[in-house]
């Protein structure tokens, strides 16, 4: 898995070499890109947060940040703008962008802006894999351990969920066993968060 990285685009090289130094002094690990269109090329498999220049030749800032939404990539997008675009900063914001500067900046701002987007990406990764952790636990239930997780789910008891599923009270007490076990979970309140985080349908 690579690493959490700051991903600058900016046609504009003396200024990516700029922020480029400016984020090395402060141990932030970062690549650089000339253009939206060559970090698309890699914004799947990219991780951290997302800088770019608003104002750039064939794909702007903000249809970059519609584009990012449209394939599903969920980086925390900031945005630098030059003088006189605080309109199209304010419209980046309503896209999603979670800040937004004027060049030229505060170097100790931007630094604290990336270092927040950079930590909210890496919960919402820890969050992701924790949800897919679930999943596939999730996915290891028989048919009737499912449905037995289903009618937990719903706040009912065992009586109520052997008279729907036509077993046995006791046979529901095997299948809920079976899959605390499965799901690693040490009480049903456990148990419930789990598959809320999952959302088991």
């Amino acid at each position: 898995m690579s690493e959490l990285k700051a991903h600058i685009i900016d046609d504009d090289e003396a200024a990516r070499d700029a922020l480029g130094f400016l984020l090395s002094t402060a141990d932030v690990p970062f690549e650089s890109y000339a253009s939206a269109s060559s970090f698309l090329g890699v914004a799947r498999d990219a991780r951290g947060c997302v800088i770019t220049d608003v104002r750039m030749p064939q794909m702007d800032g903000l249809q970059l940040v519609k584009r990012l939404k449209e394939i599903g990539v969920t980086l925390p997008v900031i945005v630098m703008t030059g003088h006189g675009d605080v309109p199209l900063a304010v419209e980046a914001m309503k896209a999603g962008v979670i800040d937004f500067f004027e060049k030229p900046f505060d170097d100790e701002q931007i630094l604290v802006a990336v270092r927040r987007a950079m930590a909210r990406s890496g919960e919402g990764e820890a969050r992701e894999i924790e949800r897919a952790e679930i999943a596939a636990r999730i996915a290891t239930l028989s048919g009737r351990e499912h449905e037995v997780l289903l009618g937990l789910l719903a706040g009912k008891a065992n009586k109520v969920i052997a008279h729907d599923l036509d077993i046995s009270p006791r046979t529901v007490e095997i299948y809920r066993a079976n899959l605390m076990t499965k799901m690693r979970a040490n009480s049903l309140s456990e148990l419930v968060r789990m598959a809320m985080r999952a959302d088991p349908g």
